[in-house]
Parts: structure tokens; C-alpha cells; sequence
């Protein structure tokens, strides 16, 4: 992919989460990598989303050098790398603040498979981090919120969980495009809003089966998916 291609899909991402709701204000970022270069395009810091153009999407290495000097990277950029380097099945990553997966995450609750709309995206509870220790906060911050994902996911497929609550912060998605990780970021939003509502009409309230989970993600994920048409990944 070409670095204006990469650009311009992340360009849109992070519009779409905009567009969807989940982003308030400058609430919120998304990146992309190209892996045969190792080129992380990601949003600039503090621009407003309806001025943001294409060209001022941010090109850094994966070690975190910046190629292009115009402007500034988002300052969770560094969370994003610790994840591409971690994770190389992926291509994308969002964070955003949307309000019931934030309220999870600052209710130190995961978000529980309470039913199939969670099980077509999720294989499972979406995890939530561990608090960072003040030595973290103070000193490597960003980084090691990226770190406090990766132990969260664990020895989890990150494609059958793509997604983690910062315990604390709000919750992060990835995907195999931008677009992927954007859709992520909508369905994460919508089953946290589910699993709220459905633990206030049901306080106690228990996830799905694995069996029924297992059902509903594998027709949609994998190589025996049945869901859709054939080459149709989403």
C-alpha cells in the first residue's frame, strides 16, 4: 500500500468514529500500518477532526521515528506501537472515549457476552487492564498502557478479542484495516450499551454459553466462516 493510500484510510477511520458517535471533541485516534515497510500512519495531536486532511495523517517507523516533521503524532502514539509490535496479525488500531465501553472500563468491569450480537465480534469477555503502577504513570505512561493491553489479552487470539478496556481510561480496538478496526470500535460501543442495559434490567445476570458464543463467532471468523458470500471478510 502506498504511504497516501495508507493515509487516507486512516484519514477516513478516524472520521467514521466521528461520524458513528463514539468520538466527542478530539477524544480519540486511529492509526494504520503498511507491514512491508513498517510505516505507522496515525492522527495528528489536537487537530479538529473537521479540519484534518489526509496530508496531516502522521508517518512514523515502528521504533517510533517520525518521517514526516509537519506536525505532531497523537500522544497515545506510543500505546499504538507497543500493539503493532506485539500483535502482527493486525493493521489498525483506534482508541476512542465512547461512553458505555469508557463507563466500563472506569467501573473496572469487562465487558461481558451476555449474547450473540457480543459473540459476532468478540470470542469472549472483552478484557480490562490492570491499574499502571505510579512508576508507569510517571515515567513511561504511554507505553506502558500499550504494555497493560497486551498482558490483558494474554494468550488470547487478538483477532478473536480485538479489543481492551484501560482500566481507568477507555477502550482500544484493532482490526486486520482501518476500516475493520473502526467497525470494531462501533460494535464494541454497541454491546457495551447492551450488557449496561441488560445488567440493570438483570442485575446478576450470566454470559452466553461457550457453545452458543463458539457458534456465532466461528460462522462469522475463520476458515469454516458461513456467514456472507465467498471473499466477503466482513
Amino acid at each position: 500500500m502506498s504511504l497516501e493510500a495508507l493515509k487516507s484510510a486512516v484519514l477516513e477511520a478516524n472520521l467514521s468514529t466521528v461520524r458513528s458517535g463514539l468520538v466527542t471533541a478530539t477524544f480519540g485516534n486511529a492509526s494504520g500500518i503498511d507491514r512491508a515497510t513498517g510505516t505507522v500512519a496515525i492522527k495528528p495531536s489536537g487537530v479538529p477532526y473537521e479540519e484534518m486532511t489526509a496530508d496531516q495523517i502522521v508517518a512514523v517507523s515502528l521504533d517510533g521515528a517520525i518521517i514526516d516533521q509537519r506536525l505532531r503524532p497523537s500522544s497515545d502514539l506510543a500505546t499504538h506501537l507497543v500493539l503493532y509490535r506485539a500483535f502482527p496479525e493486525i493493521g489498525a488500531v483506534i482508541h476512542t472515549h465512547s461512553t458505555y465501553a469508557t463507563i466500563f472500563a472506569q467501573s473496572m468491569v469487562p465487558i461481558p457476552p451476555l449474547g450473540t450480537t457480543h459473540a459476532d465480534y468478540f470470542r469472549g469477555a472483552v478484557p480490562l487492564t490492570r491499574h499502571l503502577t505510579n512508576t508507569e504513570i510517571g515515567e513511561r505512561y504511554v507505553e506502558a498502557t500499550g504494555d497493560a493491553i497486551v498482558e490483558a489479552v494474554g494468550d488470547r487470539d487478538p483477532m478473536e478479542i480485538p479489543a481492551a478496556l484501560v482500566a481507568g481510561h477507555g477502550p482500544f480496538t484493532w482490526g486486520r484495516t482501518p476500516a475493520e478496526a473502526a467497525l470494531n470500535a462501533l460494535m464494541l460501543e454497541e454491546v457495551a450499551r447492551m450488557a449496561w442495559c441488560s445488567m440493570m434490567l438483570r442485575p446478576g445476570i450470566r454470559p452466553i454459553s461457550t457453545e452458543l458464543l463458539d457458534r456465532h463467532f466461528l460462522r462469522k471468523h475463520g476458515a469454516a466462516a458461513t456467514y456472507g458470500q465467498l471473499g466477503d471478510e466482513t
